[in-house]
């Protein structure tokens, strides 16, 4: 005659329901049954009993590997993935699983089974990128991708400058290529905040350095162990901040640092923890990767297409006589494809550009591509160049497009249906008399918005000012 079990651990309340121990294990992360009540990992026969195995069961149609669900996750980081950010590996998902964002349902511990479904949740996150960064730890290659530089540089900063220490390790069996070997791990919101830790650093230089040329960190004198501290200023300037407004956080907040050196007039702070205390009060925040441009195109033949540029340097002229220029990481394939476009002597058009710093903008056409540059850490940086004077405000909706004023040379009557602009040019409307679809008019046409545009807004303002 068996015995009677009163205490069920995962596996005897799987086998008791009938179901797989994954199912058991989604339904107690989930909430579906019960938590544990007598002990960790343990259940009473009657809560067992008591659950629904239908329910347990129809919970979990099925389970995907750690490798699918890192490649789940990259994409939803962007397509093409975007500088500043590496590839989620299977083993992030096992650091994703311990820091209680998905549920182990089986599997290997360092590279869980997980449930598809929470997986994709996870995916549409908007603050996945700084979930990755507060729990997933890097390796040196993955760091530097995370940086944005060349492995050198990294093991720069890491070794000579010491301003990043280790937080674990990792043994990898390499096999063929030397055995195992043990890999340094870094804390990704530490690799990302160097930026903002260091802003006296010229990072878009460091990133630009192109392969086998000398680092702008060579220049740098290292931390003496123990000495990566800061006076008033430095937390000012780490802050974005004034020299008074961290005076006044002092006084006002007593858990502020107290300070490891200096004098009453002078302290120092040790760096750590001021960045710790930054980041808890809100007057920093952890870098989640690049500014974008989102550019879409026209080329000779009127094929339309649609790119990304990670990091966007956007100039613009002030004279209608200059160029603009736009410059952004790419991918190869989008660099061609421009390249494409742009070919011949028409160039391509822009019909909408949406970049930090400035309004959505378009292009007539002459669109060129300048330069293709790869950095010593294998990206590919792309410049575009067009004349300013075809520069404009790009047209409501997705498609965009330049709106072109045209400046009548005769005035147009009061019965002109024609929206008016402060340039002294109207848009035509189709059905106008004067200058719809039948008429054809004479006018001096320029973008609107453009710096045409602005210029004889100003000469009208002018004008009406005097009168």
């Amino acid at each position: 005659m068996g015995v009677r079990r009163e205490v069920f651990d995962e596996y005897e309340a799987a086998g008791r329901l009938k179901v797989s121990v994954a199912a058991w294990r989604w339904a107690t992360g989930s909430g579906l049954v019960p938590a544990a009540d007598v002990g960790a990992g343990r259940w009473s026969r009657a809560v067992v009993e008591a659950c629904d195995a239908e329910g347990v069961r129809a919970a979990l149609p099925g389970v995907i590997g750690a490798g699918v669900a890192a490649d789940r996750l990259t994409e939803a980081l962007g397509v093409p993935l975007p500088i500043l950010r590496p590839r989620v590996t299977a083993s992030a998902v096992g650091h994703l699983v311990r820091a209680g964002l998905l549920v182990y349902l089986g599997g290997e511990a360092e590279f869980p089974d997980v449930h598809p479904d929470q997986v994709a949740a996870l995916a549409r996150r908007r603050d996945l990128p700084a979930l990755l960064d507060r729990h997933v730890p890097l390796g040196p290659d993955q760091a530097a991708r995370r940086l944005g530089v060349r492995r050198t540089d990294f093991d720069v900063i890491t070794g000579r400058l010491g301003w990043l220490s280790p937080i674990g390790a990792v043994d990898v069996d390499f096999k063929r290529q030397g055995g195992v070997t043990t890999i340094p791990l870094y804390s990704a919101e530490d690799v990302a905040l160097l930026e903002v830790v260091h802003p006296s650093v010229d990072w878009r230089a460091v990133r630009m350095i192109a392969a086998g040329r000398r680092s702008p960190l060579a220049a740098l004198e290292p931390v003496a162990p123990g000495g990566d501290r800061l006076l008033l200023a430095g937390v000012a300037r780490i802050a974005r901040v004034g020299r008074a407004a961290v005076v006044n956080w002092r006084r006002r907040h007593p858990d502020f640092p107290a300070p490891v050196g200096g004098t009453d007039v002078h302290p120092q702070f040790d760096s750590r923890a001021v960045v710790a205390w930054l980041l808890a009060h809100d007057k920093i925040e952890v870098p989640t990767g690049p500014t974008v441009a989102y550019l879409t195109t026209a080329g000779a033949g009127g094929a339309v297409h649609r790119f990304r540029l990670d990091d966007p340097w956007l100039t613009l002229a002030e004279d209608p006589a200059g160029e603009d220029s736009l410059s952004g990481w790419s991918t190869d394939e989008d660099a061609d494809t421009l390249g494409a476009l742009a070919a011949g002597e028409a160039g391509a058009s822009v019909r909408r550009l949406s970049a930090p710093g400035a309004g959505p903008l378009a292009v007539l056409g002459q669109v060129r591509v300048v330069d293709r540059f790869r950095s010593g850490s294998g990206g590919l940086r792309l410049t575009l160049a067009w004349p300013a004077r075809l520069r404009g405000a790009a047209a409501e909706g997705s498609a965009g497009g330049v709106v072109r004023h045209g400046v009548p040379y005769a005035g147009p009557a009061e019965g002109c249906a024609c929206a008016r602009h402060e340039c002294g040019g109207l848009v035509p409307a189709a059905w106008c008399a004067e200058h719809g679809n039948d008429v054809n008019p004479v006018m001096e046409w320029h973008p609107g918005g453009g710096l045409r545009c602005t210029a004889l807004a100003a000469r009208r303002a002018e004008g009406a000012a005097r009168r």
